[in-house]
């Protein structure tokens, strides 16, 4: 698989900047270690090399100090989301070097309510509003009641402004650094959910209702991931069963099924699925989101 990345390199005396493709994971060569090796990013950046979805420069050095630029941040997001699909992109000339990566963006969603300008070196405020975009589909919209800043911040993907200054300040640059650890959480965050669904699937197809009774096992995860599935009761109080356990319970017993999947490195949410409508086997994906949208709200 190849995928798009973006290389600063001299052309005539000035900077431009380039797209060249890379083989995915395997094929990528890490970056010089002396450039980030005592970088507090280092373990990001190591780990957004090896999967391929950020790049070194030409001269085969992360530079994590600089400021990420919009195509560079596009492109890494567009790698992460894996986005094959291609939408218009008019405010691109044809032959632009960044015109396919934004093609890609834009069928994506990524650009949504975004000024074009692959160039253009991000604020923490461009970097969040990118992010957003990108991740509407996984896990909803942001909370109004916050900048773009503010709500990513809040989430805990994106760090605070430095001590003494306003938290939630927005002006200030997101370098190369800050970028591969706000990706990083992008790219474990899809493959966690991923491996959440894969794990509601195999309890969906395992799930029966035999003389009636409400019968299955519980999918056995591996080390990254428990697995829990509730039986709430009608008259009250659940019954839980967790990674491998089978289960036989009357289904007129039992009001609702929730099934949790949890990463145990950190407890995030990898997947969460609710059985609102027994005795049919109908579930809906009730995975958390950035912001829980109150009863009247808009």
């Amino acid at each position: 698989m190849l995928l798009l990345g973006i290389t600063v390199g001299q052309s005539g005396g000035s900077a431009g900047v380039l797209v060249h493709k890379v083989e995915a994971a395997g094929a990528i060569k890490p970056a010089a270690a002396s450039d980030y090796a005592s970088h507090p990013a280092k373990e990001a950046i190591a780990f957004g090399l090896q999967k391929g979805y950020i790049w070194t420069y030409p001269d085969e050095k992360f530079h994590p100090e600089q400021t990420v630029t919009q195509s560079q941040f596009v492109a890494s997001l567009v790698a992460i989301r894996q986005v094959s699909e291609k939408a218009p992109v008019p405010e691109l000339a044809a032959g632009h070097w960044a015109k396919d990566i934004y093609k890609r963006a834009q069928k994506a969603g990524i650009l949504a309510n975004v000024k074009i300008d692959p160039n253009k070196p991000l604020t923490k405020e461009e970097a969040a509003a990118l992010v957003f975009n990108a991740w509407r589909p996984f896990r909803g919209e942001k909370n109004p009641n916050l900048t773009n800043t503010g709500a990513l911040i809040t989430w805990g993907w994106m760090k605070a402004a430095p001590s003494g200054q306003p938290k939630f300040r927005e002006d200030l640059p997101v370098t190369r650094g800050d970028a591969a650890e706000i990706l990083r959480y992008l790219w474990t965050d899809k493959w966690q959910l991923e491996q959440g669904a894969k794990y509601a699937d195999e309890f969906h197809r395992n799930l029966k209702i035999q003389n009636g009774k409400l019968t299955g096992k519980v999918p056995k995860a591996d080390k990254n991931f428990m697995v829990i599935v509730q039986f709430n009761k009608k008259q009250g109080g659940l019954e839980g069963f967790i990674n491998g356990m089978s289960f036989s319970i009357p289904v007129n017993e039992v009001s609702s099924i929730g099934l949790l999947v949890s990463n145990v490195n950190d407890s995030t949410d990898a997947g969460t699925y609710l059985y609102t409508k027994l005795p049919s086997l109908e579930r809906v994906n009730n995975n958390t989101k950035f912001h829980k949208q109150a009863k009247g709200e808009n």
